[in-house]
């Protein structure tokens, strides 16, 4: 599929306590991604409890709560082609250790659970993702990167 995606970043706790804030958005910046949202926020424990409900039956739930929950997070929402796929791919999996060098994951994280960074699974997934973490109005979509035309041919631009 090559169709403009948009999905949900969120640099963990540990990436920014660690300070690769910078790092991290220029690796999805300089790939070609536009940055249409982004907001610094200590995350909520509902929303949180939300957002996991998928693990909440799961031994390492509250742990997990309690980390996110440990130090400010940076969310994002990114858009490009095959966005999701593309993000995945550069995050690497959640398991640091399995992660490849050259992926976000595979050059700043050996944890499991502190893993640096979120990205949505899937198409679905980030459509949900975007509304739980932003509204409408905290994203912007309206304008062209001037780089697009280096980015993509002129038959991938929208």
């Amino acid at each position: 599929m090559n169709t403009t995606e948009r999905t949900v970043v969120i640099i963990k706790p540990d990436g920014v306590q660690r300070g690769i804030i910078g790092e991290i958005l220029h690796r999805f910046e300089r790939r070609g991604l536009k940055l249409i949202g982004m907001k610094f926020l200590k995350l909520p424990v509902e929303l949180l409890e939300e957002h996991y409900a998928h693990h909440k039956d799961k031994p390492f739930f509250s742990k997990l709560i309690a980390f996110m929950t440990s130090a400010p997070a940076l969310a994002m929402v990114l858009e490009g082609k095959d966005g999701v796929n593309v993000v995945r791919a550069m995050t690497g999996p959640t398991k640091g250790t399995d992660a490849f060098p050259g992926t976000i994951r595979g050059d700043f994280a050996l944890s499991h659970q502190q893993n640096v960074i979120h990205a949505s699974e899937s198409i679905e997934i980030a459509n949900q993702e975007v509304k739980r973490f932003f509204d409408d109005r905290e994203l912007f979509d309206d304008y062209q990167r001037a780089d697009w035309p280096m980015v993509y041919a002129e038959d991938e631009r929208n």
